[in-house]
């Protein structure tokens, strides 16, 4: 019945614009010639940068990828149906989803900070663009001070090394403790996880000798701290920014869709480890970032990023930023 009224309502504006229109017409008026113009393709912005006290932080698209899903990737503990549904509910194809991949540099006035490092070229189509974005973004990778993880999956390591050479060849680097442990470990190897694993020796161990190891709470870099967000995986790290006593929250996966995975932080996700304690994790950040009324950023999040939480009965919605950063 609402779609048909719907239908119904729009069909008669569109009548009630027609026959505005007609008399001009009868009238004797042509329409203008048009040139044909060729097709040029979809756009979409790859650059954002704000100010936050004495700080600049940009974030850097390095692609998206284009799957099928949501379900079984997001609410892998649901039924089909249902994740389906929710979708649609939310103004989403329900067999189809895109992920997006934004890496970000934070500028302290005395250190270049580079958060995760991209896919990395050729690793999967239409990402891996972060060494080629970093130009567009007004820096070049031999300027990155600081390289700071939050994890080790592909799609945050990836870009460590190009053509078999670091990216960032004048960078120390910041890498949690427990995310290197698990993932240099032997028991690894014949497992799942031995492809992560694998990309862990060849991207990430190569620059121990220039890396810091950090545990929950550690200072990184001046006005910025680690914050412990275990569960994606055992080490996965948040950072907590701050300039001028203005706080900015970068969580990197900690949920990693802003509809089936943020509005339903309860639901389990397939690239999740621990999925029980992505759950607490995911709870307790966001409600930590509504409450305060911080902004963040999440890797997954839509371009540019960049937003808030807003609490919901038992859920949470993400408030796209607009011009709140600029003024």
């Amino acid at each position: 019945m609402t779609r048909r009224f719907s239908m119904t309502r729009r069909n008669a504006l569109l009548a009630t614009a027609g026959a505005a229109i007609a008399p001009a017409f009868a009238g004797g008026l042509a329409a203008p010639a048009r040139a044909d113009a060729p097709m040029i393709g979809s756009s979409r912005p790859e650059v954002y940068r704000f100010k936050l006290g004495d700080f600049e932080i940009t974030t850097i698209a390095d692609g998206a990828v284009q799957l099928d899903g949501p379900h079984p990737i997001f609410g892998n503990d649901q039924a089909p149906e249902a994740v389906q549904a929710y979708a649609e509910d939310n103004f989403l194809p329900p067999n189809r989803m895109e992920i997006s991949f934004t890496p970000v540099v934070v500028n302290t006035g005395d250190e270049l900070v580079m958060f995760d490092s991209g896919n990395g070229a050729g690793r999967r189509p239409n990402a891996g663009k972060l060494a080629s974005m970093l130009s567009a973004a007004g820096y070049s990778p031999d300027q990155i001070d600081v390289v700071v993880l939050t994890h080790f999956h592909p799609d945050h390591i990836g870009g460590l090394m190009e053509e078999g050479k670091p990216l960032f060849a004048n960078a120390r680097y910041v890498i949690p403790e427990t995310e290197y442990a698990f993932w240099t470990s032997s028991d690894r190897m014949g497992t799942p996880a031995e492809g992560v694993a694998k990309l862990t020796a060849a991207n990430v161990v190569p620059h121990v000798e220039k890396a810091t190891f950090i545990k929950d709470g550690a200072d990184v870099a001046t006005g910025i701290r680690a914050v412990g967000t275990p569960g994606h995986t055992p080490g996965h790290t948040a950072y907590m920014i701050e300039s001028a006593g203005r706080p900015f929250l970068l969580w990197g996966d900690v949920t990693n869709h802003y509809i089936v995975s943020l509005q339903r932080p309860d639901w389990h996700v397939s690239f999740d480890i621990d999925k029980d304690q992505a759950v607490k994790t995911r709870k307790a950040v966001l409600d930590m970032a509504a409450t305060d009324r911080i902004p963040v950023t999440g890797y997954h999040m839509p371009f540019p990023a960049v937003g808030y939480v807003e609490k919901v009965g038992d859920g949470y919605r993400w408030v796209p930023v607009s011009y709140q950063l600029r003024l």
